[in-house]
């Protein structure tokens, strides 16, 4: 599998609804999708970078400039066997991971195709049919919030997700509990509370959840151990884990009962399994956050979350949801059971829809490698 070329472009997307977390509100994604070129085969992968440096330091412009500069240099011209022999060929770059995860996860598409299986049997999935759960933004009411809950759980979702902030999270969660007492319910704080807040967190003890993620910074695992041990309701951990290391200190420390593995915050498949089978080996169940990804990262969300420990509902819903165009082929449907079907087609089991995608591009470059 040689690495020919790589083209880099960024679409705009507008979103259906507007989401809101603890950093910001968004009515569309600017998105990076990366195409390697490799003997006539073409892997497609996603860069998750948020438009602006809020969630983690990278955003799509340090993105850009870092795989145009760095990331596709190291690779290019180069012949593979697998698509994780790229993973040391990037090492040298610290960080950025979501920029290195586009690279790797188009590499894992393109591996896949050449020996015509599925992405999702590629990287070691067994689960054929995966639990969809739902995760819904601040809304300009408590009363939206509701019309919208009513809405996910009637298409048949697993898990609804709020997210919360001071201000916006027990009496919100008053409500939802109060009107659906069974439901499983789970909270995101996005690093919006700290330590000195602990009486605060105890009220969500309350609700039954399933969990609440990231409720302390985005950085931290040693004062999640210590929120940890105050409180009832398992933390789940998300913007905390970068690597399997992060994974195994936070459950020595027990920081968390439950880790959200987002395959291009951990910089691409290759890491997201290592942390899955940590978790794996300490009976730790993990499950597949979502970044308002296109088509194309959605699907590789999909696979991810065939491994056999993606034991709790993810943030893999819809299409619709999100897009009333998106740019994949067939567009990710959910049924009405809250699953969706895996596909037994080679790759990730999506066609591009090339016509789509150039309709939203706003930029583009192809990198070559060079000829010496």
């Amino acid at each position: 599998m040689k690495i020919e070329a790589i083209t880099l472009r960024e679409i705009q997307m507008p979103l259906v609804h507007f989401f809101e977390t603890s950093f910001k509100r968004i009515f569309g994604r600017q998105i990076l999708l990366l195409t390697v070129h490799c003997d006539g085969l073409e892997g497609w992968g996603e860069c998750v970078a948020g438009e602006d440096p809020f969630y983690s330091p990278e955003w799509t412009e340090t993105a850009w400039p870092t795989i145009k500069n760095y990331l596709a240099p190291a690779v290019l011209g180069r012949t593979l066997s697998t698509a994780r022999e790229c993973v040391p060929l990037m090492a040298r770059v610290r960080g950025h991971d979501m920029a290195k995860a586009a690279i790797e996860n188009a590499l894992w598409d393109a591996e896949a195709k050449e020996k015509n299986v599925p992405l999702w049997q590629l990287l070691g999935g067994t689960l054929g049919e995966i639990s969809c759960g739902v995760s819904i933004g601040i809304q300009d009411s408590i009363e939206q919030l509701i019309e919208k809950v009513q809405v996910e759980l009637a298409a048949g979702y697993r898990r609804i997700k709020l997210k919360v902030k001071p201000g916006w999270d027990i009496r919100v969660l008053e409500r939802i509990r109060s009107r659906w007492p069974d439901i499983l319910l789970s909270c995101d704080a996005n690093s919006a509370y700290t330590l000195d807040e602990i009486e605060h967190l105890r009220k969500f003890d309350q609700f039954n959840l399933l969990m609440i993620e990231q409720p302390l910074w985005h950085d931290d695992i040693y004062y999640h151990s210590r929120l940890q041990s105050e409180l009832r309701t398992a933390i789940c951990l998300d913007e905390s884990i970068h690597h399997a290391r992060d994974a195994a200190k936070a459950l020595d420390l027990g920081a968390c009962r439950i880790i959200n593995i987002k395959v291009g915050r951990v910089g691409g498949f290759s890491e997201a399994k290592k942390i899955h089978d940590v978790c794996a080996s300490r009976n730790i169940p993990v499950w597949c956050g979502g970044m308002l990804e296109s088509g194309v990262g959605r699907s590789h969300n999909i696979a991810l979350s065939t491994l056999h420990n993606f034991r709790l509902p993810g943030d893999v819903s819809a299409s619709k949801r999100y897009w009333k165009e998106d740019i994949i082929e067939p567009e990710v449907e959910v049924t009405p059971q809250g699953t969706i079907v895996v596909s037994p087609k080679p790759g990730t089991g999506y066609t591009i829809r090339q016509s789509t995608v150039e309709k939203f591009t706003v930029r583009k470059e192809t990198f070559r490698a060079s000829v010496k």
